[in-house]
């Protein structure tokens, strides 16, 4: 037994020793081989180049080789630099497949244009621009060609330069000159004018607009910056004595040499808009300058002192007026920096949606409220908000003469009606109170006029609407109820967004959150763009149209920066 166990123990030698030797041949008839093929990593445990001891990672020479694989694949545009890839041989023993083309490289892009656009580098109006290549496949370009001015010695196989037309001045007698507001062949064909039809809007019709610029006023200046100019502005710069000749009297405005001075007086309130205010506050506290009362709306506003001293209550007021006999009224008005837009209660709905205002203000703004069975108050009912004020100054209020008591008669008639409350009459003023909600409405007695709106009718459609002689109706979901106080209000999306009819039907209050974010950028930017001395808004206040706006974040983001745009 013992010499069978020493047999079988030189048999396992003899095995192992011959497999150790296999795989040593092995390695270096493979290492002999593959000289000229892609290596693998191989570890050892043996000493590193340059000293030192321990097992290391030996990598193999085609480590540092490239492979373009994306140029094996279809559809894949390969780099220009890179060589078309070889073409491989099938095999005969593989089933046939397709054969995959080889790529050519894309054509090289064409140059960008020098410059595009007809602003500089320097921002500065340029007389001619690069249109880059025309492509003839997009149609032709004889309108382009009938309105300008071709450059000669120019290759037009390659581009196409043009010269921009300047627009010319217009006549000094245009200075004033509205579209359309002063379209007179319009007004010459209105039926009527009794209405107020011609302070409307009649805009030209295509291709009868201007094509020339409006010129300043002669010696005009940089306007005087808030909150000085609410006081005063230059004389030149907006050239109308018809006011001071008539109303200078009552403490509305004055000329003293190259300036126009405002006292802060008007028709009912000679002794200053502060005195005012501060009476209609003693006499409605819940109205709340500044809180409850953010949004107002000034109807024949004069040189709008009573919304210029709303500034400083912490209220925004749009002062409306018409291009009448005192001259245009709305340009004194943004001169100073007041909002302000040319408009008048005639036949159309104002511009401004249901629900927009939280007062409205009349004083002495000569517009007979209860005509046509009361139409032109719907229109302020319609623009109210549920709870919201209206405050008349005017002489029926005050006069006792039986026309004017007769006047106040037919208004107090008319109000009951629409269900406003008389809040308090005092001095020259009186305040109502539009209703909270549609129940006063629906439980007058039958064949009250006027009348509920059709429920389709739409309060928010503006443009263009004829006044209509019902009662808008208010949201049944208390939507047009103003129940937070400013500045609360300026950050959270407000319930009657809920009833605004827009794109985003489901997430308007992720829109509004959007957008806010949106525009806390885009103005933060404006901020840290401009030095101190030119920021636009540090004087307090700036007057700013904002086309295409959506929740007004734009208006949000600088008012949170102490400014009243």
């Amino acid at each position: 037994m013992k010499g069978i166990g020493e047999i079988f123990k030189s048999l396992l030698f003899i095995r192992t020793a011959v497999l150790v030797l296999g795989c040593i041949a092995a390695f270096f008839l493979g290492k002999h081989w593959s000289n000229n093929s892609q290596q693998l990593i191989f570890f050892t445990s043996g000493t590193k180049p340059g000293g030192g001891g321990g097992p290391y990672v030996a990598i193999s020479p085609n480590a540092n080789r490239t492979f373009d694989v994306p140029s094996y694949i279809v559809n894949v545009s390969a780099p220009s630099t890179v060589p078309p890839p070889p073409n491989f041989a099938i095999p005969s023993s593989l089933p046939p497949t397709n054969h995959i083309p080889s790529l050519s490289p894309p054509p090289p892009l064409p140059p960008p244009p020098e410059r595009f656009g007809i602003v500089d580098e320097k921002g500065e109006m340029t007389e001619s621009f690069d249109a880059g290549t025309f492509d003839a496949d997009l149609g032709e370009i004889s309108e382009l060609e009938q309105e300008a001015e071709q450059w000669s010695g120019v290759n037009e196989d390659s581009k196409r330069i043009v010269k921009v037309k300047k627009f010319q001045m217009c006549p000094a007698s245009l200075r004033e000159y509205i579209p359309c507001l002063d379209n007179e062949e319009a007004i010459k064909k209105l039926n009527s004018t009794e209405r107020g039809e011609k302070f409307e809007r009649h805009c030209p019709e295509k291709g009868k607009g201007l094509n020339c610029l409006i010129p300043s006023p002669n010696g005009y200046k940089t306007p005087i910056p808030w909150p000085k100019s609410r006081d005063e502005v230059w004389f030149n710069n907006v050239p109308h004595t018809r006011l001071v000749e008539d109303k200078g009297g009552q403490n509305w405005i004055t000329r003293d040499k190259d300036k126009f001075k405002f006292p802060g007086g008007g028709t009912q309130f000679i002794h200053g808009a502060d005195q005012y205010l501060n009476q209609i506050s003693e006499m409605v506290p819940d109205i709340a300058f500044g809180s409850n009362t953010r949004v107002v709306l000034d109807v024949g506003c004069g040189v709008a002192s009573f919304g210029a001293y709303l500034f400083s209550k912490d209220v925004i007021t749009m002062s409306i007026a018409p291009k009448d006999v005192h001259e245009n009224q709305i340009q004194f008005a943004l001169e100073r920096g007041v909002p302000a837009m040319v408009a008048a209660f005639a036949t159309h709905r104002l511009l401004y949606p249901s629900q927009a205002f939280d007062l409205i203000h009349c004083s002495r703004c000569r517009i007979n409220w209860t005509r046509d069975d009361g139409i032109l108050l719907l229109e302020v009912d319609r623009m109210l908000r549920a709870g919201g004020y209206f405050a008349w100054a005017a002489q029926p209020v005050y006069k006792h003469e039986e026309a004017q008591q007769e006047a106040w008669k037919e208004m107090e008639d008319l109000t009951s009606r629409i269900c406003w409350e008389l809040v308090k009459k005092e001095g020259y003023l009186a305040i109502w109170r539009k209703a909270l909600n549609n129940t006063c409405y629906d439980h007058r007695d039958a064949g009250v006029k006027p009348l509920l709106c059709d429920p389709d009718d739409e309060p928010d459609n503006i443009w263009y609407v004829s006044l209509k002689p019902c009662i808008s109706r208010l949201p049944e979901n208390g939507f047009g109820i103003n129940n937070m106080s400013w500045p609360s209000r300026l950050h959270v999306p407000p319930l009657r967004l809920q009833q605004i009819q827009m794109d985003a039907s489901i997430a308007r209050k992720d829109l509004f959150k959007a957008e806010t974010a949106f525009w806390d950028e885009i103005v933060g930017s404006y901020d840290n763009w401009y030095t101190q001395s030119q920021r636009p808004w540090d004087g307090g206040q700036i007057n700013m149209i904002h086309l295409k706006k959506v929740t007004k974040g734009v208006a949000h983001e600088v008012i949170i920066r102490g400014v009243e745009g």
